[in-house]
């Protein structure tokens, strides 16, 4: 339940067209629910905006299905991160309405229409390999209402390539750079635009990437006024606050 969805139900509560009864248990698992191996946080939406996000790392297939099971009768936009298909065959046997980005690794059933925002994120990636870090932020940035462009395998060894997609990258509210290697697509744009900068770290590298520690400290220390960075291969951070700044 969101704010206005809150909103709404007092409203008929005061016109009497929902008895406070029937008020009382719409709002009876408002704050969280216990499932035995999680608790459920039913009061984010109205909380912080958006509903609780399953990261599906670490659960077995039978809890990712429980949490799901119980999401789906709270009417609400459900998005896994970090899912395999396993997973995504479990979810899939509770509703037709589930889709799966085996790229992206992300789950979304989306069961109440979001209005998309006329501004827009744009994602841009350094390189190819990127694109499991790309998708999973373009699936959470689509699931929490927002307008997506991609721009895909522009890296600093072939800069030019970036050069022929400013003016889209220049349009959009907020960017996101994910880049892996040495991680200086992040500098490049942050010191091109005049637009938020949300930097990605990739693992995608040689030995001396250390697993995205290079690119992540490469980002730290941008001399680029105006970007901020997320953790190593964290897409889901970088859309989840990108969706803020995109609507506020």
């Amino acid at each position: 339940m969101n704010k206005e969805e809150l909103k709404h139900l007092l409203q008929l509560v005061h016109d009497q067209q929902v008895s406070v009864e029937k008020a009382q248990q719409a709002l009876e698992d408002l704050p969280f629910t216990e499932l035995g191996f999680a608790t459920i946080d039913n009061h984010r939406e109205l909380r912080v905006g958006y509903p609780e996000v399953i990261y599906c790392e670490g659960k077995t297939v039978e809890q990712v299905r429980e949490i799901v099971a119980f999401m789906l009768d709270r009417d609400v936009t459900i998005l896994a991160t970090r899912a395999n298909e396993a997973m995504y065959r479990a979810v899939a046997e509770l509703t037709e309405e589930a889709a799966y980005n085996p790229l992206g690794r992300t789950i979304t059933v989306r069961r109440k229409a979001a209005e998309q925002t006329d501004s827009y994120i744009a994602i841009v990636a350094a390189g190819t390999s990127d694109l499991p870090v790309v998708e999973e932020a373009a699936e959470t940035a689509l699931a929490l209402g927002n307008r997506v462009e991609k721009i895909t395998d522009v890296g600093v060894a072939g800069i030019h390539r970036l050069f022929a997609k400013m003016e889209i990258i220049r349009g959009a509210k907020v960017i996101i750079v994910v880049a892996g290697m040495e991680g200086a697509l992040a500098s490049v744009i942050g010191g091109m635009v005049d637009k938020p900068v949300i930097a990605v770290p990739t693992s995608v590298g040689y030995g001396a990437n250390f697993g995205g520690l290079a690119p992540l400290l490469t980002m730290l220390n941008s001399c680029a006024s105006g970007v901020t960075v997320v953790n190593i291969d964290n897409g889901f951070g970088a859309a989840y606050s990108a969706s803020i700044i995109n609507k506020l």
